[in-house]
């Protein structure tokens, strides 16, 4: 390589240094936009549910919210009144053979009401049932997990799924809590001693106080009446 070529060559890469340092840095920032958009989507289906199977019999928006109570209520016995509910709606095209049951898309004003139904979701009945509102890219995911959340719980671990994350832990966890220790009962020698008064010398009766007492008040000077 000639020494015009080198320095045509070290030319280009001093021209480039910039071009790199900012296509990283454009890099970075995309990086970090990702992580805003994930958070933000996560949050923003906190409070949502979806619910399939539900007979597809309404005509309005209200009629739907009045079947979503019913089963709540009839199946799970929680009592959902209409502000518990921000957004109801349902998911997809209308079928006009009412051969499928859309999924129904339940967003609620807070989080524990929400909780409440997911944690008893395996009462639904007639084929209803429940799961969270993830994100396609987080559905896709936790397909992919499910292969190696199999796998794990025969090896005998326990692994739960966590929105997109596997959670493994090796032996399943025990159900007998550790007990607290209880703190040793100091010894005898430890223990403060209460003053005790056995001995005859230390009992006081408390009329021969009071005789005392008066003994030791000062008499009286004046001479007393003679007698007749």
């Amino acid at each position: 390589m000639s020494k015009q070529t080198k320095e045509i060559l070290a030319q280009l890469d001093e021209k480039l240094v910039p071009l790199t340092r900012e296509i990283d840095e454009l890099r970075f920032e995309n990086e970090i936009l990702k992580e805003k958009i994930y958070y933000l989507e996560k949050h923003k289906r906190a409070n949502n549910i979806i619910l399939y199977g539900l007979h597809e019999s309404e005509d309005s928006i209200k009629t739907l919210i009045q079947l979503v109570k019913k089963k709540f209520k009839d199946d799970l016995n929680i009592i959902v009144e209409d502000r518990d509910i921000n957004t109801i709606y349902r998911l997809g095209k209308i079928d006009k053979q009412k051969e499928k049951r859309r999924p129904i898309l339940i967003s609620f004003v807070n989080n524990w009401k929400k909780s409440d139904i997911m944690k008893n979701k395996n009462k639904l009945n007639n084929n209803i049932y429940a799961s969270e509102d993830y994100p396609k890219d987080v559905l896709n995911k936790r397909r992919e997990l499910q292969s190696k959340l199999e796998e794990e719980r025969k090896k005998g671990n326990y692994a739960i799924i966590n929105y997109d994350r596997l959670i493994v832990k090796e032996g399943k966890p025990g159900n007998v809590k550790r007990k607290r220790d209880s703190p040793a009962s100091p010894s005898i020698s430890e223990q403060p001693c209460k003053q005790q008064f056995t001995t005859k010398a230390n009992r006081r009766n408390a009329f021969d106080l009071m005789r005392n007492r008066s003994n030791s008040f000062p008499t009286d000077n004046h001479p007393s009446k003679p007698e007749a």
